[in-house]
């Protein structure tokens, strides 16, 4: 039931994604962020089994770490991207994650990109992918209406009209989306596109 899914615009990268944990015919939460900074300048947008997905980045985000700590600079986007899909092409033939990943960043020296891996090891550099029953309609839209060298506020127009589309379309359609950007700036949480707040826990 996930929705994940992003594109390059002129000088940055957007990634977005559903936050609702869904198990059956269960709702769980509504604000779980499928979205992980993997540095300043990275992120990695996960949609799959909810403890594969879980595990899997965080493992990739400390090994990103630990190459940065050991050498004193960080990995490329593509290094990184490459790292992530080397790792589910090992797992693949032992204990396989089911996690399909999208992975965007910015590089001084090649600006923004975006890598398309799923779960059965495939990497590709996009413009625009997505992953879930969501990418049935998102990438109809960013098909229609996606251009290279989008600036900002076109590209949260586009995000904003595949949101709408999933939400009037899709049976099963999750209620809330966090919007995040990777630009020169660094990587950062951009907003959310709430319809459903989970009510607070009440204390003892």
């Amino acid at each position: 039931m996930e929705c994940v899914f992003g594109l390059v615009g002129n000088g940055f990268a957007i990634v977005v994604a559903d936050t609702s944990a869904v198990h059956s015919i269960l709702v769980h939460k509504s604000n779980e962020d499928k979205i992980m900074l993997l540095d300043s300048h990275k992120l990695i947008a996960a949609s799959g089994e909810p403890g594969d997905r879980v595990q899997f980045t965080e493992y990739i985000q400390k090994n990103v770490a630990l190459y940065q700590f050991r050498n004193g600079i960080p990995l490329t986007t593509s290094a990184a991207a490459n790292f992530t899909r080397g790792e589910l092409a090992t797992a693949l033939r032992k204990n396989p994650y089911f996690v399909n990943v999208l992975l965007a960043g910015y590089d001084k020296e090649t600006g923004p990109s975006l890598y398309y891996i799923d779960y059965i090891a495939t990497m590709h550099k996009v413009d625009k992918g997505a992953f879930g029953y969501g990418s049935y309609f998102s990438l109809a839209m960013m098909d229609r209406h996606y251009h290279s060298g989008m600036t900002v506020e076109e590209a949260i127009d586009l995000v904003d009209k595949c949101i709408m589309e999933i939400r009037s379309r899709l049976v099963v359609a999750p209620p809330n989306f966090v919007i995040k950007i990777v630009d020169k700036e660094g990587a950062r949480q951009y907003a959310w596109r709430e319809s459903v707040k989970d009510a607070p826990v009440p204390t003892a």
